[in-house]
């Protein structure tokens, strides 16, 4: 009787799962072919075709590439990816109707959410509506105290003095390749990590040891962002579902940092956070939501990360096509800081170095560490250039592209050149709309100040003492998909120490 009974389960659980996985694969077909119909996957316009083919790529090392010289070519600086429901744009007047004049009719959406919803959860950077409000709000008191700002300045320089500094001495004058980027991004997650969380993972200590919270965190992002690069988030969606492949990945690397997360959370609490200024501290104060609070700390710790890295890592490869740009903020230190013996320039003194603040502006008007940004419309709309937009369609405005159009910039768009920004040399901003680096509007970049003093401590530390050099430097960039713009293979340099 019991084995009867055991064959009876054994056979029903069999019919089940033969059911559940029928009804899974029958779903799954149908609504790709609702996504199909929908998108209409046999356009036969060239760019559609174009895309669909990957015949692009005879011409262009890079997607962004492409998107931008169809950009260019097009009257209204707007163009169409029918087969991915997608309206790009490098339009500045279709960028501030975006991010200001109908900002409520472009919020980030639902399929963008979904996509990072697993790493990012209810983070300021995943979320629209009083959530986002919410989260905005409290971040802006955060980030613009003296104090907190004053706590990042100084986690920066002890990271460049008693590690970054110290790790490009050990290899000056040596033969041995450095990868930059490599460096950069270790640089920036000590820092984000410090000031998020008040841990110091030390990912630049010369050893250059793996933190298994670092290589998470890497898995976690890039995984996150292939999701966007499917032909439909069914496919992912299915892979997740069955915790295949890629999905499987992410899904043990998000459980790294959610373990991470939760024990720095209840560590502090045990421990107390009312004298601290970590963000994890400050804003435990108004949240008791555990998961809540890992949520907005992880969005901060990969904003704080790899847009940095990025930034930095173009800085340096343009400096090195530009030796003039190298000596002219030479320069400007010594004309600021005058005979002074101190290693590092003050935050006045940071403030009064208008070259430098220019040669980055123009390194991030090159090559921004954020490509391109999405919003979905929530209701039917029509940009200012008569772009038609539908319920639901998500539009793009794009950057990398708008630092390369003449329209925009002028004959001379594609040169680095910093005296664009200075008059009687001093810095002055553009609209930023035609600038959306930190985007622009509501939801412009909160960091943006602490992020810039980071980067400017790095140039200035750096040049300062070293000449880096590009072997093979003739190479365009060429970049790796992701949420942030990451140069494929790094960037190798050597490291030279300057005479005194």
């Amino acid at each position: 009787m019991d084995s009867q009974l055991s064959l009876w389960f054994c056979s029903m659980s069999t019919a089940f799962c033969f059911f559940f996985f029928s009804f899974t694969l029958l779903f799954s077909l149908f609504s790709l072919l609702i996504f199909v119909l929908r998108l209409k996957l046999w356009c036969t316009c060239e760019i559609c075709q174009a895309y669909l083919t990957s015949s692009w790529t005879k011409d262009f090392d890079n997607l962004c590439d492409w998107y931008t010289h169809l950009l260019k070519n097009s009257a209204t600086g707007t163009i169409h990816i029918h087969v991915l429901g997608n309206i790009i744009t490098a339009n500045p007047a279709n960028v501030e109707h975006m991010l200001k004049t109908r900002f409520e009719n472009y919020p980030k959406g639902k399929p963008f959410s979904t996509l990072l919803g697993d790493l990012l959860g209810r983070g300021i950077f995943n979320v629209d509506g009083d959530s986002w409000k919410f989260q905005r709000k409290m971040a802006s008191i955060e980030l613009g105290g003296v104090s907190v700002r004053t706590h990042a300045f100084d986690i920066v320089r002890s990271e460049i003095q008693s590690r970054l500094l110290p790790l490009l001495s050990s290899v000056a004058g040596q033969e041995q390749v450095l990868d930059l980027q490599d460096v950069f991004r270790r640089f920036s997650f000590d820092n984000i990590c410090k000031f998020s969380f008040g841990l110091d993972p030390g990912c630049l200590e010369l050893s250059l040891l793996v933190s298994d919270l670092a290589e998470a965190f890497d898995l976690a992002s890039k995984f996150s962002a292939q999701r966007a690069l499917a032909s439909s988030s069914l496919i992912w969606k299915v892979k997740r579902l069955l915790n295949l492949g890629t999905e499987k990945q992410l899904k043990e690397a998000i459980k790294v940092v959610d373990e991470f997360a939760e024990e720095m959370i209840k560590q502090r609490r045990e421990e107390g956070f009312s004298d601290r200024y970590d963000l994890l501290s400050r804003f435990m104060g108004t949240i008791n939501d555990d998961k809540y609070l890992r949520d907005i700390v992880v969005s901060f710790l990969l904003a704080g990360r790899d847009t940095v890295a990025s930034g930095l890592t173009s800085f340096f490869w343009l400096l090195s096509h530009h030796p003039e740009v190298e000596s002219a903020i030479r320069e400007e230190v010594e004309r600021v800081m005058g005979s002074s013996d101190e290693q590092f320039a003050s935050f006045n003194q940071i403030r009064e170095m208008h070259y430098l603040h220019a040669a980055l502006y123009e390194s991030l008007r090159l090559f921004p560490p954020v490509q391109f940004d999405s919003k979905f419309a929530q209701e039917d709309d029509v940009l200012p250039d008569d772009t038609f937009v539908r319920k639901g369609t998500r539009v793009t405005y794009h950057p990398y592209a708008m630092g390369r159009m003449e329209r925009i910039l002028g004959p001379d768009c594609l040169h680095y050149k910093p005296e664009r920004w200075l008059q009687n040399g001093r810095y002055v901003p553009e609209n930023l709309y035609k600038f959306p680096v930190f985007q622009a509007g509501k939801r412009v970049c909160l960091g943006k100040e602490i992020a810039l003093v980071e980067m400017k401590c790095v140039v200035l530390a750096v040049v300062r003492r070293f000449n880096i050099r590009v072997p093979h430097s003739n190479q365009a960039p060429r970049f790796a998909a992701g949420l942030t713009a990451t140069l494929r293979g790094g960037l190798p340099i050597l490291v030279q120490e300057r005479e005194a």
